[in-house]
């Protein structure tokens, strides 16, 4: 399957869910938001958010600051 990844083209195998695209890159302890064809999947929803051949995925940093 191949999704777009924040505008570069990602190959995964089978139909992973968002959780596990987050653990694949790393990213699963960090803070980060994730919109997926222009709408933001809440984390809650992130186990049970299932990707699709060409879905649109942004994935986002939280960068604290004061």
């Amino acid at each position: 399957m191949q999704i777009q990844l924040n505008g570069d083209v990602h190959r995964l195998e089978g139909e992973p869910t968002l959780s596990q695209l987050v653990a694949s890159l790393g990213l699963a302890e960090r803070r980060i938001a994730i919109e997926v064809n222009e709408e933001i999947v809440p984390r809650s929803r992130h186990d049970e958010t299932r990707l699709e051949n060409g879905d649109r995925v942004e994935i986002v940093h939280a960068i604290g600051g004061g």
